[in-house]
């Protein structure tokens, strides 16, 4: 698509554009759950220990190792397995997981200042290397994340009777990984203008004109209502007239008064009103 000036391009409206609020949405969101995961010791569980109650298990992390029972909530950490924080995966977990935490908090920081809605126009470049950033911290977390489950029950290998499982830490490290990338990702296609403008709300100079001259309403038509004070035409098409109407009733009607005399005498018998 043919690059265009910015004089060509127009907002509809004054708010944040979508792409934005979803990536500064699920930025933080996948941030808090990637925190969890890396400081949380439980990337995956050990059952069926030997020597052991039924009821207890091993929880490990790339931090810390503690002892749990299902019956009990206290846990007994700080426990020491050097063979199994000597393991390639736990330092690069380590690494990846914190720059991944630090890099989420820059991209952000960057991403705030382009996003801002109370410009007319978002910081299109500023806002899209925020995303960038958020993107590749994603990246950072699935890496550790997807290799430790690729190996999890070669981590220190273990007795071939013990049962290994997955802990909660693996599955929200996915899921704040994903939300990272996918934030990221929206983000940062906000640098490039496409779906004609869009995807960042905009459209172009010419079209908003046209339409709005296009849906201009035309003036309302003047409409000649014919008068009903007609002369009554001495032709008419009843065959019966308004004075034949009025002597055909077939009740009795009240006399009308009689006229008033001119004359103001009166000659009748006085009454005791008249007095």
């Amino acid at each position: 698509m043919p690059r265009r000036s910015t004089q060509e391009w127009i907002r509809i409206s004054m708010r944040t554009p979508g792409i934005l609020i979803f990536g500064m949405v699920l930025a933080p969101c996948g941030w808090i759950l990637d925190l969890t995961a890396t400081v949380a010791p439980n990337w995956r569980t050990l059952h069926n220990l030997p020597n052991t109650p039924s009821d207890e298990f091993i929880q490990q992390g790339i931090w810390d190792i503690c002892r749990a029972t299902t019956t009990n909530t206290r846990e007994e950490c700080n426990l020491q397995d050097t063979t199994y924080f000597g393991n390639q995966i736990i330092e690069v977990a380590q690494g990846l997981m914190v720059a991944s935490l630090i890099v989420t908090l820059i991209g952000l920081a960057v991403a705030i200042p382009g996003v801002r809605c109370w410009r007319d126009n978002p910081n299109w470049t500023v806002a899209g290397l925020g995303g960038l950033l958020i993107f590749l911290s994603g990246v950072m977390t699935i890496i550790p994340i997807a290799w430790y489950t690729h190996i999890l029950e070669e981590v220190s290998s273990v007795s071939p009777l013990i049962d290994v499982r997955v802990g909660y830490c693996i599955i929200l490290g996915y899921i704040g990984g994903i939300f990272e990338i996918l934030g990221g990702f929206v983000m940062f296609i906000g640098i490039c203008r496409c779906c004609g403008g869009k995807n960042r709300g905009e459209r172009r100079v010419e079209e908003v004109t046209g339409n709005r001259f296009s849906h201009q309403k035309p003036p309302p038509r003047r409409v000649e209502v014919p008068s009903l004070n007609r002369a009554r035409s001495a032709a008419s098409s009843v065959p019966y007239s308004k004075d034949s109407m009025e002597e055909d009733v077939s009740f009795p009607r009240a006399k009308s008064p009689a006229a008033r005399s001119a004359n103001t005498s009166y000659s009748g018998r006085p009454y005791d009103a008249d007095l």
